[in-house]
């Protein structure tokens, strides 16, 4: 792998989401925006999928960091699919890039694929999630088990001691669940909560969280409370109980503080949510991935125990948010506009109701 790099290249825009549905498990044809330097860094990042909202957003700041300090950026979305993700990695050491960043489908799943990229010499950074026993070069994301203390704390706060509590988490493959669901389970254990029901989301699919609550509606109808795994989780299990009139009854709660779960806070339909700062992780992971590719030491003070190793680690605190700090936290950092969050409320603080007369009219 070629060392010399111009500092003062030019850089070319990214190339996203090439790797399509339709595709398959070929290899990807990436086919990035001409640059006027061709030894400009290149950097490969391969995401699980966009079913989360947030991940366009943190591709967006990611690219446009490393797009300033001189790297070209593969973007690929794998589509929930493990092989096609072995494969975009596969194809990155081909192209002989010099440095990935993953965000992986399946925390065991990607072992062999980052030891055969760093056998390589192609660094890897693993972006919000730990791929386990793996020895990458970098582990970024947010506190996860404080995620779930937030959680916790919150849902605890609302329903008191004793209450039932259920749980509709992502999937077991992905490492963060556990860490999340420690934080929780903690908190509601020193309060005495009973988990009366568990469910994971195969691979985040959030229509599943609805189909959990309508197959369970007698159970769930008696907990006090249900713990999301993640916002888009949340809106499909308000979404099954404002079917059965019992939205806004149950506190749920969840994280990323998608548009719609701050719309559902402040609607008074979910208790809250747990903000994390992604274009803080996604700016830092981009300057962290060039200095990587740079053959750079990293900064970094904390480790993680990725199972078999201890890693480099840096984890960014996490924010609870309900309404009571909805426009500080959320608003006044632009991470979503007021005019957004605050669609369906009146100016008198209630939801605007469109009577049946002026729909006709």
């Amino acid at each position: 792998m070629s060392f010399i790099r111009r500092s003062t290249a030019l850089v070319t825009v990214i190339s996203f989401g090439l790797f399509c549905a339709s595709c398959g498990n070929d290899q990807p044809g990436i086919i990035p925006v001409q640059s006027q330097d061709v030894e400009n860094l290149t950097i490969g990042f391969s995401f699980d999928s966009y079913v989360i909202e947030r991940w366009t957003r943190d591709r967006d700041v990611f690219c446009a960091t490393a797009n300033e300090l001189g790297a070209e950026v593969y973007v690929q979305s794998a589509n929930g699919e493990l092989e096609t993700q072995i494969s975009q990695i596969e194809y990155f050491i081909e192209m002989d890039v010099d440095a990935i960043v993953i965000v992986t489908i399946d925390g065991d799943g990607l072992t062999d694929s980052i030891v055969a990229a760093k056998e390589a010499g192609i660094p890897v950074i693993c972006y919000d999630r730990i791929v386990r026993n793996a020895d990458a070069d970098l582990y970024i994301s947010f506190d996860n088990e404080q995620v779930g203390t937030y959680m916790g704390e919150a849902l605890c706060g609302e329903i008191g001691d004793g209450g039932n509590v259920v749980e509709i988490m992502g999937p077991e493959s992905d490492y963060n669940v556990s860490q999340v669901m420690s934080g929780f389970e903690s908190v509601c254990s020193t309060h005495g909560e009973n988990i009366i029901l568990q469910y994971n989301c195969d691979n985040w699919r959030s229509e599943l969280a609805y189909d959990f609550v309508n197959d369970n509606i007698d159970a769930v109808s008696q907990a006090d409370a249900i713990m999301c795994g993640n916002d888009a989780l949340a809106g499909e299990a308000v979404h099954a109980l404002a079917e059965r009139g019992l939205a806004g009854n149950i506190s749920v709660v969840g994280q990323d503080a998608d548009l719609d779960a701050c719309q559902r806070i402040v609607e008074g339909t979910q208790l809250m949510t747990v903000y994390k700062p992604v274009e803080k992780l996604a700016k830092m992971a981009a300057e962290y991935a060039v200095s990587l590719a740079n053959h750079e030491e990293l900064a970094v003070d904390g480790t993680f125990f990725d199972g078999t190793y201890n890693i480099p680690y840096v984890a960014i605190e996490p924010i609870a948010v309900n309404k009571d700090n909805m426009d500080t936290i959320i608003i006044e950092s632009g991470f979503h506009q007021r005019e957004d969050v605050y669609m369906n409320i009146s100016e008198e603080g209630t939801e605007t109701v469109i009577s049946e007369e002026s729909e006709d009219n």
